[in-house]
C-alpha cells in the first residue's frame, strides 16, 4: 500500500516546488510541466499504469489532476476499479469513503461550472474592449524578435537551439526562417 503524488504545472515557467512540498510524505511522485487541457499527459499515464490495490494517489488540488469533470470522473472510476483511493488535499477528499466519493463528484461539477462561468465571462470583457477599440489582442512576440532569429540562423545555430534562445516557439522560428529564405 503506497502512497502516490502527482504533481503538474501548466508551463515549464511555473514550479512545481509548492506542491512537491506539500507531497513530501509520497513513497512516488509523478510530475510534469504540461497543460492540463492536454489530452495526452505522459507522466499522468505512467501513474495510472503504475499504481496497485491499496494505493493512494494524492494530489494537492483537484484542477492539477483533471481538465473537468468528465475527466475527473475517467481518473476516479479507474482508479476505483484498481480500488486505488484518491485524496485531494486542499479539500480534504477521500474516495476511500462514500462521503469522499459524493464529495468529488459534486466539487468537480461545481469547478467545471465554475470555470465556463470564468471563459463566458472572458470572451464578454474581451468582446467589450474590441468594441472600445482597447483590445489588440496578443501581443507579436515572434515578429518582434525577426532580427536575432535570423542572425542565429546565419551563425549557424540548430532552428531548436534558435527557439530556445530567443524564447520563440520552433515553429515561429521555422516561419521566420523560410519567410527569410523566400527573399
Amino acid at each position: 500500500m503506497a502512497i502516490i503524488g502527482y504533481a503538474r504545472v501548466s508551463t515549464t515557467g511555473q514550479s512545481l516546488d509548492a506542491q512537491l512540498n506539500a507531497l513530501s510524505n509520497c513513497e512516488k511522485i509523478f510530475q510534469e510541466k504540461i497543460s492540463g487541457a492536454k489530452d495526452d499527459r505522459p507522466q499522468l499515464n505512467l501513474m495510472l499504469e503504475f499504481v496497485r490495490e491499496g494505493d493512494s494517489v494524492v494530489v494537492t488540488k483537484l484542477d492539477r489532476l483533471a481538465r473537468n469533470t468528465r475527466h475527473l470522473l475517467e481518473i476516479a472510476e479507474l482508479l476505483s476499479h484498481k480500488k486505488v483511493a484518491l485524496k485531494i488535499q486542499n479539500l480534504g477528499i477521500d474516495t476511500g469513503t462514500p462521503t469522499g466519493k459524493l464529495m468529488l463528484t459534486m466539487v468537480g461539477a461545481i469547478a467545471t461550472f465554475e470555470r465556463e462561468l470564468m471563459l463566458e465571462r472572458q470572451a464578454e470583457g474581451i468582446a467589450l474592449a474590441k468594441q472600445k477599440g482597447k483590445y489588440k489582442g496578443r501581443a507579436p512576440t515572434a515578429k518582434a524578435k525577426t532580427d536575432q532569429v535570423i542572425y542565429q540562423f546565419k551563425e549557424g545555430y540548430p532552428k531548436s537551439q534558435i527557439a530556445e534562445n530567443t524564447g520563440v516557439s520552433l515553429s515561429s522560428v521555422q516561419r521566420i526562417i523560410a519567410s527569410y529564405m523566400k527573399k
